[in-house]
C-alpha cells in the first residue's frame, strides 16, 4: 500500500496540513495574548488615576484606556466622522488635531494628539480653539490613538465612552478554521488517493 502512494503529492499535502495545524496552534497562542491585553485594558479603564500629559516617551498605544489630562495650545485642523453619543445615538464625532502647549517641535504629521471633543448631529466644526482637556486615551484608525474628552467640550454632547470590551478576540474561531482546513485537505486527498488506487488496481 505505502509503495503505491505518490511520493511528491503526498509530501506536499502533509506539509500543507502541517502548516495549517501550526497556524491553528499559533492562533490559540495569540488568543491567550489577546486575553491578557484585554484584561490590561479593562484594568486601565477602571483606574481613576489621571496621567499628567500625553505620553511621549513610549508608544501611546501602551496607555490605551487610561485617563489623561493635557492642554491643547492650538487646533491645527478638524476631522468629522460618524460616531455615537453616550445614549447610543448616531451622529458626528468632532475630532480636533491638537498642538500641545508643552511641545515645541513636531516629529509627526503637524499635530501632537487627536482629541474627540464631543458629539452632535451638526457636521460643522465647533468653535473651539483649544484649552484644557480631560479624557480617556482610545484607539483610532490606522494605528493612531485619540483622547475622548470627558467631560465634552465646546458645548457638545458626550461621545460614547471607550469600552475595551468592544475589541473582539476572534483567534479561537481562526484556530478552528485552520484545523478544519487541515482536516478537509486530508479528507479530499484521501478521497482522491482512494480513487487513484482503485483505478490502478483495475488496470492491474
Amino acid at each position: 500500500m505505502l509503495k503505491r502512494l505518490p511520493l511528491i503529492p503526498t509530501l506536499l499535502v502533509l506539509i500543507a496540513v502541517g502548516i495549517m495545524i501550526r497556524l491553528g496552534f499559533w492562533q490559540l497562542d495569540r488568543m491567550g495574548q489577546k486575553d491578557e491585553l484585554l484584561a490590561r485594558y479593562q484594568a486601565a479603564a477602571s483606574n481613576q488615576e489621571t496621567l499628567a500629559g500625553f505620553p511621549q516617551n513610549s508608544d501611546p498605544a501602551d496607555q490605551l484606556y487610561r485617563r489623561v489630562k493635557v492642554s491643547c495650545g492650538e487646533v491645527r485642523g478638524w476631522r468629522s466622522i460618524s460616531g455615537t453619543n453616550d445614549r447610543g445615538e448616531s451622529g458626528i464625532a468632532h475630532i480636533a488635531e491638537c498642538k500641545l502647549t508643552d511641545r515645541f517641535t513636531f516629529d509627526g504629521p503637524g499635530y501632537d494628539v487627536l482629541v474627540s471633543v464631543g458629539w452632535s448631529r451638526n457636521p460643522a466644526n465647533p468653535a473651539w480653539q483649544g484649552g484644557e482637556v480631560s479624557g480617556m486615551i482610545a484607539p483610532f484608525k490606522d494605528g493612531e490613538v485619540k483622547i475622548v474628552a470627558d467631560p465634552p467640550l465646546a458645548g457638545l454632547a458626550p461621545n460614547a465612552r471607550p469600552d475595551p470590551g468592544e475589541i473582539p478576540n476572534n483567534h479561537w474561531s481562526y484556530a478552528i478554521q485552520w484545523f478544519l482546513f487541515a482536516l478537509v485537505a486530508l479528507v479530499i486527498y484521501g478521497i482522491a488517493l482512494r480513487k487513484r488506487l482503485a483505478v490502478k488496481g483495475a488496470e492491474g
